[in-house]
């Protein structure tokens, strides 16, 4: 079970183009003041567990290509450090989107990514 867990990360972190299509598709479908986790972009695209592979594609691409502000960690939280953390939140902020102190309140604002809405 460790193995196929450590084979799982390797693999998040390596670039695919099909899986990363798969991703922009789902990111690009969260309209604004609406939110998804890394979580739920990965298992709309047809890949879950591989929230990682999402975060890696989120830093790797161009900034502002993708809404990025708009993926959060699980439970509404901002997985950012320091300068990029405020700028989500106040991109977060300027789009409507409220928060329960360091957490977007995801009862409102989770928007439910539906693949066959963004492929069809």
């Amino acid at each position: 079970m460790q193995q196929a867990k450590r084979r799982l990360l390797r693999d998040a972190l390596r670039s695919n183009e099909e899986r990363d299509i798969a991703f922009r598709r789902m990111i690009l479908s969260i309209p604004a003041g609406k939110v998804s986790t890394y979580g739920a972009v990965a298992a709309a695209a047809g890949y879950p567990r591989y929230h990682r592979a999402v975060a890696r594609l989120l830093r790797m691409d161009p900034v502002d290509q993708l809404p990025w502000h708009r993926v959060l960690g699980v439970g509404g939280e901002i997985k950012l450090r320091g300068a990029a953390a405020q700028e989500q939140r106040a991109r977060l902020k300027l789009e409507g989107v409220q928060f329960n102190g360091k957490r977007v309140d995801m009862d409102r604002f989770e928007h439910s990514i539906r693949p066959w809405e963004v492929y069809g």
